[in-house]
């Protein structure tokens, strides 16, 4: 995996939008147990939101060795409780371990092969646990930002239920911020960035956000510009 480098350039863009993590890591949360890769962990600044202590252990796996330099530093610098392994490669790397809970936050849809990760992941899944994807939602909203950053691809209901491997079994799916869809598709139709500045995170992530955790009670989970996938092993 030596020579795998991420094309993105907005991880430490989207470090700071805590309202959006915190918002979207305590829906995750009651899924999350046992023993845990979180599979492209990038310059780890979800594992906080995440790793609260109740899991029994928790990788961080990141394919590009320059991340990973950068992950575990600032794995060091988290509050106890926090502790993690950190390790350079993907699920291949890891051979002879089974898992309890794999995660993939905003990775899926920079994988070529998504149907054959999802498989592999089964692989490595003890049974009763879980797989976790949180991917942006609509290939209608894909612009020039998701192909900069090295999307391949964005997920609805359907495209991401067809995904599921043979041996797990789809237990939950939702959308998640349906305030923000209305940004995301005036930024498609009309702005065409492709790339948020600051200022326009920081007004997503303090105004936007909170109003998309009441909204998508109303809407039930059925409109967002982000989808959730949870699956199951049975036991």
């Amino acid at each position: 995996m030596s020579g795998f480098k991420y094309v993105g350039q907005e991880l430490e863009l989207f470090a700071n939008v805590h309202n959006w993590k915190s918002y979207w890591s305590a829906r995750l949360k009651p899924f999350i147990a046992g023993d845990v890769v979180e599979a492209g962990a990038g310059l780890g600044a979800n594992t906080p939101y995440l790793n609260r202590g109740g899991a029994r252990s928790w990788v961080c796996l990141e394919p590009d060795p320059a991340l990973v330099e950068e992950l575990k530093h600032n794995v060091e610098r988290t509050e106890p409780g926090c502790e993690c392994e950190v390790a350079c490669g993907t699920l291949e790397s890891l051979a002879g371990r089974e898992f309890d809970t794999i995660i993939y936050i905003d990775v899926l849809e920079h994988i070529e092969d998504d149907k054959g990760e999802l498989q592999r992941a089964a692989s490595r899944l003890r049974s009763g646990g879980r797989v976790i994807v949180l991917s942006p939602a609509h290939q209608f909203l894909f612009t020039e930002f998701d192909a900069a950053i090295g999307h391949y691809r964005r997920y609805n209901r359907a495209s991401l239920k067809k995904l599921t491997p043979a041996n797990l079994y789809l237990e939950e799916m939702w959308y998640l911020d349906s305030a923000g869809l209305l940004l995301s598709g005036a930024n498609r139709f009309l702005l065409r960035q492709s790339m948020p500045t600051e200022a326009q995170l920081r007004v997503w992530d303090r105004w936007v956000v909170p109003v998309s955790r009441t909204l998508d009670r109303c809407w039930f989970g059925q409109v967002g510009k982000s989808i959730v996938g949870v699956w199951g092993k049975k036991g």
